[in-house]
């Protein structure tokens, strides 16, 4: 089933993208979410005129790619997302939300196929390549925020994604105790299959032998004859 996404989906594709996935997936997932609409015939016609638009704003020659590069080599982007104690994001900042961010506040147009990075998915510092045409390259650095908030030092950093990593780790240890100790108690109520055969065997044994009842003999021939 093809499918327009209105949002980045990891593992599926970018926003804009016309994709085909599968129609329970699409019904069950992308289209209650607003994630992605179905590529109606209209809709398939405005989504590539918008990616030929943006195609003719993207650099065209090597030389318009340098110009790009040194405004990108100067430019500092920010993102100002919900996060949560130890700084992790309530969402994630994606490729596209860095190639709109761009635009608006530089007015450069850069695929985001073309930017080489991950969804973001903590606060914190970094840098981005993106390839703006062939043989040039541009980073991009950019600061996600705590809405509300600035970006605490390098090593703060580093300690609050230390102790979430240790507070999972702990956390995931905890459930596969709980899940071993589960399974043991299982275990321990379940009777073994020799238990079990032994036990049947046992019953067989011990069960009363059923006592044959003869059938009463036919009258005429247990009375004499008068």
């Amino acid at each position: 089933m093809d499918v327009i996404l209105l949002e980045d989906v990891d593992h599926v594709g970018l926003k804009g993208d016309i994709v085909d996935v599968k129609r329970g997936y699409a019904r069950n997932y992308l289209l209650p979410r607003r994630l992605a609409e179905v590529a109606t015939t209209g809709a398939l016609a405005h989504a590539r005129n918008v990616q030929a638009q943006r195609a003719r704003q993207e650099a065209r020659t090597a030389e318009q790619a340098q110009e790009i590069a040194a405004v990108l080599a100067e430019t500092v982007l920010r993102f100002d997302v919900k996060a949560g104690p130890t700084g992790s994001l309530f969402g994630s900042v994606t490729a596209t939300d860095v190639a709109e961010e761009l635009w608006r506040a530089r007015k450069v147009r850069v695929d985001r196929r073309k930017l080489e990075m991950d969804s973001i998915k903590r606060i914190g510092r970094y840098t981005i390549t993106a390839q703006l045409f062939d043989g040039v390259n541009a980073d991009v650095r950019a600061e996600v925020v705590p809405e509300g908030g600035e970006l605490p030092p390098e090593e703060e950093l580093a300690a609050l994604e230390a102790a979430e990593a240790e507070a999972a780790a702990a956390e995931a240890q905890v459930r596969a105790s709980g899940e071993a100790a589960l399974e043991e108690l299982i275990a321990e109520e379940e009777p073994e299959a020799e238990d079990v055969a032994e036990s049947e065997a046992v019953g067989e044994a011990e069960a009363p032998a059923e006592t044959e009842v003869s059938e009463p003999s036919d009258r005429s021939e247990a009375e004499p004859e008068s």
